[in-house]
């Protein structure tokens, strides 16, 4: 399963970087993992307080309020 969305990403991250080898492109990987993984628990949050009945503001509406 993370074999196949590891794969991937890095056939699309090598033809636009044009990069020769995995190394080359282990940091932009990297950091499209780890804003996957805020995004899903950003939902987990906010699933989580629907159900308990609460309200969720997430990072976006907080910065947005600011700016």
């Amino acid at each position: 399963m993370f074999e196949q969305a590891f794969k991937n990403i890095d056939d699309i991250l090598h033809k636009d970087a044009g990069a020769s080898s995995e190394l080359d492109y282990v940091e932009q990987s990297s950091w499209v993992l780890f804003l996957k993984y805020l995004d899903d628990l950003e939902k987990d949050r906010k699933t989580e307080a629907e159900l308990a009945g609460k309200s969720y503001r997430d990072w976006e509406t907080d910065r947005k309020s600011v700016v």
